[in-house]
C-alpha cells in the first residue's frame, strides 16, 4: 500500500511540474530560441484585460507589422516601450531579455510551489521539497523584480 501512494504522489508531483513547463513552453520557446525571428519594440498605446496593443518598430524595417498586441502584465503600462520578439505568423508579440524571459516561465515556478507540498507530505521528501519551493519561489521573485 505505501509504494502504491507513493507511486500517486510521485505522478501527482511530476504532472504539476511537467504541466508548468508546458504552459510555460509555448511563450518561453519565443524569447529563448529568438534567433531568426523578427525583433523590435513596441510601445504600448492602450490595454484591455486581457491584452495591450502599440506602436511596433521592428529592427528590420523591411517587415511589414505596424502594430502588434502583447499579453497584459504589470509591466505593459501605456506608454511603455518594450523590447519584443514577433511569434511568427501571428500579430502578437513577446517581451524579450530577462523579464520576459522570466515572466514566460511563471506557471513552471507556480507549479513548483504547487508541487512543493505533494514532494513533502505526500513523499515525506522534505529536502526535496524545500527545493522545489525554493526554486518556484525564486523564480517568481525573479520575474517580479526584473519586470
Amino acid at each position: 500500500m505505501t509504494h502504491a501512494r507513493n507511486a500517486a504522489m510521485a505522478l501527482v508531483a511530476l504532472l504539476l511540474v511537467v504541466g508548468g513547463a508546458w504552459s510555460s513552453w509555448g511563450t518561453a520557446q519565443h524569447v529563448l530560441l529568438s534567433k531568426g525571428r523578427e525583433h523590435g519594440t513596441l510601445t504600448v498605446t492602450g490595454c484591455n484585460e486581457e491584452t495591450c496593443s502599440g506602436r511596433y518598430v521592428p529592427e528590420d524595417p523591411a517587415q511589414p507589422h505596424s502594430a502588434l498586441t502583447i499579453e497584459h502584465s504589470v509591466a505593459a503600462a501605456k506608454g511603455k516601450t518594450l523590447p519584443v520578439v514577433v511569434k511568427p505568423g501571428t500579430e502578437e508579440a513577446v517581451r524579450t531579455g530577462w523579464g520576459g524571459g522570466l515572466h514566460a516561465w511563471l506557471p513552471l515556478g507556480g507549479a513548483l510551489l504547487l508541487a512543493a507540498p505533494v514532494v513533502g507530505g505526500g513523499l515525506r521528501m522534505t529536502r526535496t521539497a524545500w527545493s522545489l519551493a525554493g526554486a518556484g519561489a525564486a523564480l517568481l521573485l525573479g520575474a517580479f523584480l526584473a519586470l
